[in-house]
């Protein structure tokens, strides 16, 4: 198949065309973002690859479609940025990446909350400038604490497994409980329980019209002072503006991210020698209790080399009719059911 790959850096050409030694698809790589000005990129493409900042919305999936585009092979988990309605109406198919690499996902949330409680961003910083100071530096024992976990998938889970080791008691919240969590001594409560009892709230859902700012003004209302907020799932699960206002008033205690809602225009690009036009984002940055990564949860060499491998499977298995349901995506289950 000939597969226009969008929003592409050094390493997707790395494990992309490594992975490709054993599908031979036509690659052809765009280092823009699908989006309305550069659909005219995908003439005479059999397949589309997109990533999560990539605009799949209605105009975008139309013009694919009168472009002769059959196949949109996601290289990420999350679909949220596809019009799903408009895709089924033009008769693409949509296949993803469900299950990569959970443990880096997970490792990496448990290093945003050791670093974010031993403060050691901030510990970096001093050093380097010659401050061996310990003055507001002090952190807390994992031990004994009461982590909330939203949503126990596979990278929920990991994470989960992993603060049980560090002898935390887990919450967790899930409209489908997972029995393999269940087994270690995880203890399914309702939402409003977990805000209120967490000392650390770690997000792990999809984002969904339910799950859009599950996390705003009433729910930090709830928390205990001074909670912990961590989310490597979806920017938008998360209400920018209501947490800068918890961490105004010292309603949240510390705040670690790996993605943000407004994050299209911002992440996976170097913007150092620029000035950030996004306030709210700036906003964040000024805070001594906030850790922002560039959605980095993912980017492991073991993750990596498992969604190239599985994109390029997912196109191998349409071209040849036989398709993984499991990585299949349907408007039907999704926004109807």
């Amino acid at each position: 198949m000939r597969i226009a790959v969008f929003n592409t850096k050094s390493y997707d050409q790395q494990f992309l065309g490594k992975a490709n030694e054993h599908h031979n698809h036509e690659l052809v790589f765009f280092e823009n973002k699908l989006h309305a000005q550069t659909i005219r990129l995908t003439e005479g493409m059999d397949a589309v690859c997109a990533f999560v900042n990539d605009d799949l919305s209605t105009d975008v999936v139309n013009g694919m479609a009168d472009n002769g585009v059959k196949l949109i092979a996601l290289r990420c988990a999350g679909f949220n940025n596809v019009d799903l309605e408009a895709a089924e109406k033009r008769g693409l198919t949509i296949l993803r990446v469900p299950a990569y690499s959970p443990h880096a996902v997970a490792e990496h949330t448990v290093a945003l909350i050791l670093a974010l409680n031993r403060k050691v961003h901030r510990s970096y910083n001093r050093v380097r400038e010659g401050n061996f100071s310990l003055e507001r530096l002090v952190g807390f024992d994992l031990h004994g604490k009461t982590i909330g976990i939203i949503g126990t998938g596979k990278i929920g889970e990991v994470a989960a497994g992993i603060l049980k080791g560090f002898g935390c008691q887990i919450l967790a919240y899930d409209i489908h409980e997972n029995e393999a969590c269940k087994r270690i001594g995880v203890e399914y409560v309702e939402l409003e329980q977990l805000f209120r009892e967490s000392h650390v709230i770690s997000i792990h859902c999809p984002l969904t019209p339910d799950t859009y700012h599950l996390i705003d003004e009433d729910a930090i209302s709830i928390m205990q002072d001074g909670a912990m907020i961590i989310n490597t799932s979806r920017g938008a699960v998360v209400d920018t503006r209501a947490v800068i206002d918890g961490l105004k008033h010292g309603r949240i205690g510390s705040l670690g991210l790996d993605v943000y809602e407004e994050e299209g225009d911002l992440f996976f690009t170097d913007l150092s020698d620029q000035v950030l036009q996004d306030d709210v984002f700036a906003r964040l940055l000024t805070f001594p209790n906030v850790l922002i990564t560039g959605h980095q949860a993912f980017f492991t060499e073991e993750a990596l080399t498992a969604i190239a491998e599985t994109t390029l499977q997912n196109a191998t298995d349409y071209e040849q009719g036989d398709i993984n349901e499991g990585n299949l995506v349907r408007y039907e289950a999704h926004v109807r059911g």
